[in-house]
């Protein structure tokens, strides 16, 4: 492989690709991140979770069928979720709550980067000075 340059940041390597087989699927110079790790194949495909792949053809008949038990099961699945006292009410209520946190703590991480920034330390340092945790 021909590389133009590599470099280490915080743990990940950046490789720069140039006239490569592989190379060239990318655009010339594009960068090519690849996590610092011995124990894991790291550049497979990506694979959404949201795809769902299936290995036979159904029929249109076959598929409705398949749908429809999908349909009992999730249907008995939240009528039980419902006897054991849940409700879809309170679900919405815990995503809007779970939405407005993450927001929150999402402007805290943007000050606290912008204050590191200023200081001229990090944000390690600054959750230190304020008495924070690190997985707050």
């Amino acid at each position: 492989m021909n590389l133009e340059q590599t470099s280490v940041d915080n743990g990940e390597q950046r490789k720069s690709i140039s006239s490569t087989p592989e190379g060239n699927e990318l655009k010339r110079g594009a960068l090519k991140r690849t996590p610092f790790s011995k124990l894991k194949k790291v550049n497979s495909n990506f694979k959404s979770p949201g795809q769902v792949t299936k290995t036979t053809k159904l029929s249109p008949e076959e598929e409705v069928e398949e749908l429809e038990r999908s349909r009992r099961q999730l249907d008995a699945e939240i009528a039980q979720l419902e006897s054991e006292g849940y409700k879809v009410e309170e679900l919405d209520d815990h995503i809007d709550m779970l939405h407005e946190y993450n927001d929150i703590k999402d402007m805290g991480q943007s000050l606290l980067g912008r204050l590191a920034a200023l200081r001229g330390t990090t944000t390690r340092d600054l959750y230190s000075h304020f008495g924070l945790e690190l997985d707050d």
